[in-house]
Formats: structure tokens, sequence, C-alpha cells
């Protein structure tokens, strides 16, 4: 942990935020986006969920196929995801956040949190979702790049399996923005479970890159806060250069709070 705060301390650490983080300002899960899907389409839920098996990506892109757009759906989670009930101010854990003053975030969320997050304490950032934005950044200004895209445009969201699988090229110029980043800074995951196949395919993907530099020696430490114990899955990222942060018996939420405090603290 002082290893971590150390380099947190000297700016040398991106923090990647899951859909752990916002879940804790009761944003609504997945199934409910799935049931507006149905209704959307004139569908009864409990059909329309045994029929896409609870698969999230297939549904979205059945949804896609249908409407030839996902302008109501995106639409309909801006409005909710955003509620006007949810006080930013009152998020110990965004916070914090904000408080260890990470130079760089990513993020696999759709949600501006972050963004408001950093308008609330009215510290400078950049938003970066595209190639375009990249030839803006500004060194005084905290980088918050929106990894799976960003509901000011439609066409960034990874929501459809066709989405998903391109993305798993990681071949877009926020991929190779991630790759350069990774070279120089650790990285902190913080909000994700192992059950996510995406994120561990961009640690197989970032292992794979040091490995084959043939300066894997070199690699700086990455982190990630896990909030169940796995021991096979833990083997497996000490294995790609991710060490574990086991936060055992804890309720998530509190788990991620007071893990940022014991970071805090001990900066």
């Amino acid at each position: 942990m002082k290893e971590l705060a150390s380099a947190i301390k000297n700016k040398d650490v991106i923090l990647f935020v899951g859909s752990g983080v916002p879940k804790n300002l009761g944003l609504p899960v997945y199934s409910e986006l799935i049931n507006q899907m149905a209704e959307n389409l004139g569908f009864d839920p409990a059909q329309f969920n045994s029929w896409g098996n609870g698969d999230f990506l297939i549904m979205a892109e059945y949804y896609y196929n249908q409407k030839g757009t996902l302008g109501a759906l995106r639409s309909w989670m801006d409005r909710l995801w955003h509620h006007s009930n949810i006080d930013i101010g009152k998020s110990e854990i965004y916070k914090l956040i904000i408080e260890l003053d990470f130079p760089v975030i990513y993020t696999t969320n759709f949600d501006r949190w972050l963004e408001n997050a950093y308008d609330y304490y009215q510290k400078a950032y950049i938003k970066i979702t595209n190639v375009a934005d990249i030839a803006r950044i500004k060194k005084n200004k905290t980088q918050i790049i929106k990894f799976h895209g960003d509901f000011d445009d439609d066409s960034s969201l990874v929501l459809t399996e066709s989405s998903f699988f391109k993305r798993l090229d990681f071949e877009s110029p926020l991929d190779i923005k991630l790759r350069s980043d990774s070279l120089e800074k650790s990285i902190l995951f913080i909000g994700y479970s192992l059950s996510d196949i995406n994120i561990r395919y961009m640690l197989y993907k970032l292992h794979k890159q040091w490995k084959e530099s043939n300066y894997e020696h070199i690699r700086p430490k990455s982190y990630i806060l896990l909030v169940e114990p796995n021991p096979i899955k833990e083997s497996i990222l000490k294995e790609r250069g991710i060490i574990p942060i086991v936060s055992a018996n804890e309720e998530p939420g509190t788990a991620l709070m007071n893990f940022l405090k014991n970071i805090k603290d001990s900066i």
C-alpha cells in the first residue's frame, strides 16, 4: 500500500474506473436497461430476457438492428443515470478520487459522474472520447478518457455485440494511447469484477505488450482492488503483472471507500 501511495503522490499512477464506482450512487443496473429495450420493442420483458439469455450485448445488437439506432435507448439511459436526485457532493468515493488527483483517469463507464465531480469541486479536466480530443490535451489538466464511449457521442458507445467485438481489436486511438500511457505509469483498477471478460482481455493485451518488448523487468507495477477473494484469478493476475489488493468481508462500496481513505492517509 505504501508503494502505491507513493506512486500516486508522485503522479505516476493511472486510475481505471469501472461500473462498481457509480453503482454506489444508486444508478440502475443493466437488467433495467434490458427491460427498457423489451418495452421499446413491444416485447414482454421476461420473454425478451429468455430469448437473449440475459446477454446484454446481443440483445442490444438485436435492438439496434430493429430500430436502426440506439438514440432512444441512449436518451433513456442518459436521463435515468443522471437523475436530479443524485447529489455528487455527498459521495465520499468521488471526493476521494478528486483529492488523490490522478493525472490520467480511464473509465469504461458511459455516465458523466466523474466529470460532474470535477465540475463540483472546480478541478480542471479534459474529457477524451476520440482522436480529435487527444490533440487538445493540456499538461495541467486531468485527462478523463471515456474508453467505452460517452453519451455525448452515440457512435462512440460500446453497447452492442458488434461494437464490443470491435473494441476487442484493441487498435483504436484510445487503445494506442493506453498502451503508451502504461509504458510510463502504473495502473490502478477500481470498480471491476474479474467476471468481466473485457477487462481480463485488456490486462492480457497489456501484459503481452510488455512480454514481447523484452523489457518486462522495468514494467511499472499495476494494481486491482478486489472485494471477493479468488485464488485462481488472483494467481493469473499476478502472472500478468497485476497485484491484487483483496478487501474481503466488506460491502463493495465500503471496501472501496476505505481503500481510497487508506491511500490518502498514507500519502
